[in-house]
């Protein structure tokens, strides 16, 4: 087993606290919990800004170096989601992956069962899935095994049929999800702690749409560069913000491991 040891550098004094096993507190430098209703992205960042590098599958994980410590952190998130929200993209970029918590840090499945029983959490987070058009693989393991997906009344239609195992909702017509009734459905039904597992230009949706609560953000050491006809995707996608102010509120907590730094930021109060 990697062993994992987050070193906490800073902690705003008074954050919510979830009761976590012994293990998994020491892990992580301390506890963790949210105020709740709350909506959470999580990403991992290169130094020189990049989150994504297509058509690479799983391309974050080269990004962050494979870095046991990464890993665990986006189990401990997926471990007290009730739902995690995907974009088309980032389903197409991991083929194979059902987004269970301990699908990043296995040596860990036990911790992490354990936080969804103290929690009492099904097994499982829902996975829910954005598309505007529809255009989805119907193979996908993630879908086969059954998801909740929004979309449009194009979409929708274009699905009809082709996921059986599927929730499929539309929330309008229009080319784009509505991502701010989307995170209205998902309250609506239950959810109170929503993770964005989102790709870049459905984290800039969800950002213009005012509705994520906080960012977690792992930096990595790594340096991916550019080149000449080369995609390389930074944190937000398909948004221009200049013309209005959107920044992170304060820093919640940062803690290290090695050259790896986790922040944890307030984008909304």
């Amino acid at each position: 087993m990697t062993d994992v040891r987050l070193e906490t550098l800073f902690e705003e004094s008074g954050l919510p606290e979830y009761e976590l096993p012994d293990v998994v507190v020491a892990r992580y430098g301390g506890s963790l919990g949210f105020d709740e209703p709350v909506v959470v992205a999580n990403f991992v960042s290169s130094l020189d800004g990049v989150v994504a590098a297509p058509p690479l599958q799983q391309s974050a994980k080269a990004i962050s170096g494979d870095s046991a410590s990464d890993r665990f952190v986006m189990s401990l998130l997926r471990a007290l989601a009730d739902v995690i929200v995907v974009g088309s993209g980032t389903l197409q970029a991991s083929p194979k992956s059902l987004w269970t918590p301990a699908g990043p840090y296995p040596e860990g499945a036990e911790w992490f069962a354990e936080v969804r029983r103290r929690r009492g959490l099904p097994a499982q987070p829902l996975l829910a899935v954005l598309t505007g058009s529809g255009h989805l693989d119907p193979t996908h393991p993630a879908l086969e095994r059954g998801a909740l997906v929004l979309t449009t009344d194009g979409g929708a239609a274009a699905l009809r049929g082709r996921v059986p195992a599927c929730d499929v909702v539309s929330l309008g017509g229009g080319g784009e999800v509505d991502v701010r009734a989307a995170t209205e459905l998902l309250r609506d039904r239950g959810n109170r702690v929503v993770l964005a597992e989102a790709g870049p230009h459905a984290f800039g949706s969800l950002l213009a749409a005012s509705v994520v609560d906080e960012l977690f953000l792992t930096l990595s050491p790594v340096l991916t560069g550019r080149a000449e006809g080369v995609t390389r995707l930074a944190m937000v996608e398909g948004q221009d913000f200049r013309d209005r102010a959107v920044s992170a509120r304060r820093l919640r907590s940062l803690r290290r491991d090695g050259a790896y730094v986790f922040l944890r930021y307030v984008l909304r109060e």
